[in-house]
């Protein structure tokens, strides 16, 4: 990394695309950013935002499985910067995940090259800035990975494909954002909801968010990219076909109104059946008082009456007691064993039910004050950021200058601040149980893998719980909510090795040290397992200048 010399990206990006072209790898796709500040108005109200070759939301990645992403990342910010691709698996790769646990960050004035690949992934998913709270400012983007001609999707081709990001939003932007938690203080309530970088009014006439001609069918691509608060959507006078969640094909059941959590996405077919006219896609905030509310206008093509002023009425309270109506839907989305995944074999031949636990972990949310100030922890430990990446110390092999492992407790009361790093046997099938003891919902991700997310309950978890597991058609996915006193319970195989980030998917919390790191090491210390340090990764911290370990071997 260095300062930005434009004739060095283009020899850089020369050399590449003949050593590509040499070695006839799977299909690349080559983006340049430049982020920068920018006035943006998603509530209508200019401010302050992070922007992507000037737009809010980012560039859409337009992919398709096995598709190798090179990003050239330029930060005209006056802070560090660093992008994670969320829910992107990146095989044997954590050295491109885009966490301050695993790479040093891009600073002002600087460049650097993201190269990674979307190896047997199909779906929708987003991207984020990890650093500081640039997420609560913009620098946000749809991913989309879409299925090779030789792999059958199970549905027609839908005569386009909507990516709708939403979620809440915070007037406040990063700065005022990040001195508020600095300050000690919860970003308390949203300001409102931002609809792809807007927020509509019944009776305005904004801009439209999609057009459908009568008859066809289109593809909605769902992702909340918001701090805090989980959402519902729903079409004025039309029904959703879920297709998809988080990469995986679904049941297709059909729904009136969809839960969409934070940090989560989900795939929908709608129908333009209805009269051709205008209508509104409504978007309300969920366990909120005094819910937040948001529409933005699908036109038919041939339509000319504007979108009814009565909106269609969820089938719940959208109190903050409510979860009933919640769980219940969660239980209804189910894998469709029988599609194709990004593989030609079909979604259900891997059988996770038939697969012996070896491991157990639970973890606890908890938030409490330290030193005067606001602070989350997982198990009584608040995760802080070191000024070496934990990867790439203990790549080094000078972890014991940077961070313990196992600092973690069974759930202490009294939140200690450390570095979160979780040792975990590579290859092991485990079970983690999230338990949330909290008066508000909670929400986990984990980078590098996706978990079949097999039950989520009121309650505390016990063993014999598991015999409500959904051990046959339970999604693969990568994100989990949590309900208010409730637990969820995921499994999965640790058999990507690297160092891999586990977060609160609110960013809130997440900022304010609810997250860890999983290291996974493999024994072997082969090529087969994780690739080497890229010689272009950054090195910051005491491994800078240090000579580099050798490399593994094939």
């Amino acid at each position: 990394m260095g300062r930005i010399k434009p004739s060095l990206v283009v020899a850089s990006a020369l050399c590449l695309f003949l050593s590509l072209a040499v070695n006839a790898e799977d299909p690349y796709l080559f983006y340049t950013w430049t982020v920068t500040y920018g006035t943006i108005s998603p509530l209508g109200i200019p401010q302050q935002g992070i922007l992507i070759n000037n737009q809010f939301p980012g560039p859409k990645i337009n992919s398709t499985s096995n598709n190798n992403i090179v990003i050239n990342v330029f930060n005209h910010l006056d802070e560090p910067l660093l992008f994670t691709w969320h829910g992107i698996q990146q095989r044997k790769n954590s050295w491109q995940d885009g966490t301050l646990g695993t790479m040093c960050p891009i600073l002002p004035g600087t460049n650097f090259t993201y190269h990674f690949q979307v190896k047997d992934q199909i779906g929708s998913y987003f991207y984020f800035p990890t650093t500081s709270l640039h997420r609560a400012a913009g620098g946000i983007g749809s991913l989309v990975i879409h299925s090779r001609d030789l792999i059958p999707v199970p549905f027609d081709s839908p005569a386009d494909d909507f990516s709708v990001l939403l979620g809440d939003w915070f007037l406040k932007g990063d700065k005022g954002s990040k001195r508020v938690l600095d300050g000690g203080r919860s970003l308390g309530r949203p300001d409102g909801i931002q609809i792809n970088g807007m927020s509509g009014k019944v009776g305005e006439h904004g801009e439209a968010l999609a057009t459908m001609e009568p008859g066809k069918t289109y593809r909605y691509r769902f992702c909340n990219v918001g701090m805090k608060t989980s959402v519902n959507v729903r079409f004025q006078g039309h029904s959703m076909k879920l297709v998809e969640i988080e990469g995986s094909h679904t049941i297709q059941n059909v729904y009136d109104s969809l839960d969409i959590h934070v940090g989560q996405c989900a795939s929908v077919l709608v129908t333009a059946d209805n009269v051709p006219k205008d209508y509104y896609l409504v978007v309300s905030t969920r366990f909120l008082k005094n819910p937040l509310q948001a529409v933005r206008i699908i036109k038919y093509t041939n339509g000319h009456e504007p979108a009814s002023s009565v909106l269609p009425m969820v089938p719940f309270d959208l109190t903050e007691n409510d979860i009933a109506w919640s769980i219940n839907q969660f239980r209804t989305f189910r894998w469709n064993l029988t599609a194709s995944a990004a593989r030609p074999n079909p979604q259900g031949s891997y059988h996770y039910g038939g697969i012996n636990i070896t491991k157990t972990i639970k973890f606890v949310n908890s938030r409490s004050h330290v030193n005067g100030k606001l602070r989350y922890a997982i198990n009584g430990i608040s995760h802080v950021d070191t000024e070496t990446p934990l990867k790439l110390a203990e790549y080094y092999g000078v972890h014991d200058k940077v961070f313990e492992y196992n600092v973690i407790n069974s759930n202490e009361s009294e939140i200690k601040i450390a570095a979160n790093v979780v040792n975990a046997t590579f290859r092991n099938y485990i079970e983690i149980i999230f338990e949330n003891r909290e008066k508000t919902i909670q929400g986990y991700h984990l980078d590098g893998y996706s978990f079949f997310a097999v039950a989520i309950e009121a309650g505390k978890w016990s063993a014999e719980k598991r015999v409500n597991y959904n051990m046959l058609d339970a999604i693969s996915r990568h994100t989990i909510q949590v309900y208010p006193g409730s637990w969820a319970a995921v499994m999965l195989t640790m058999d990507n090795a690297g160092m891999w980030n586990m977060r609160s998917t609110m960013g809130e919390k997440m900022y304010l040290g609810q997250q860890l790191y999983f290291s996974v090491l493999s024994p072997e210390h082969s090529l087969r397992d994780e690739y080497n340090l890229p010689e272009t990764s950054i090195r910051c911290g005491v491994v800078k200048g240090l000579p580099n370990p050798p490399p593994y071997s094939v």
